[in-house]
């Protein structure tokens, strides 16, 4: 199983504020529908409420420690470890949020791959996106859009892979 996480960020590292998205970036959103359609998504529960529903073509799990909480047509589980126990099988697992589930992918040897789009503007918020580590992370690609009529701020798409030895 090959684990990748997919995340919008901002320049502060803000991922988002109240359990919610602060921008909306139709180019972001295309981006990530291609990326997850397919495959299965970790996430956590505010993360899943924030979103309201499953997203089609998509299987989903989600990671709580509420021992009621049921989503008909997701699966759910109480740990990062569970959740991974589930999808073993799976070809590519994408982790979509949110901050405390995102901290746990980034640090665990499955993770391969990180799929940034930058988002080059500050915001207020109350979610933030861990430090992607240089020492054991390599930007792979990038590529820099500008603002047009339908995304208002510049951003790019960015790709990081794990390093197979980090730089001391």
């Amino acid at each position: 199983m090959k684990l990748s996480i997919i995340a919008a960020v901002a320049n502060n590292g803000v991922i988002g504020n109240k359990n919610r998205l602060i921008w909306h970036m139709p180019a972001d959103l295309k981006f990530f529908r291609n990326k997850t359609l397919g495959h299965t998504m970790l996430m956590g529960r505010k993360t899943f409420e924030s979103i309201g529903k499953p997203l089609p073509g998509r299987k989903t799990v989600i990671i709580t420690q509420q021992k009621d909480y049921k989503v008909e047509g997701c699966d759910v589980v109480h740990s990062f470890k569970d959740a991974l126990k589930l999808v073993k099988n799976e070809k590519e697992v994408f982790v979509v949020g949110g901050a405390e589930i995102y901290t746990q992918a980034i640090e665990h040897y499955y993770t391969k791959t990180i799929y940034i789009t930058r988002i080059f503007a500050s915001f207020d918020g109350d979610t933030f996106f861990p430090d992607i580590d240089e020492k054991h992370w390599e930007m792979i690609e990038r590529n820099d859009h500008e603002p047009d009529k339908d995304n208002k701020y510049p951003f790019s798409f960015m790709i990081y892979k794990r390093r197979k030895k980090p730089i001391a």
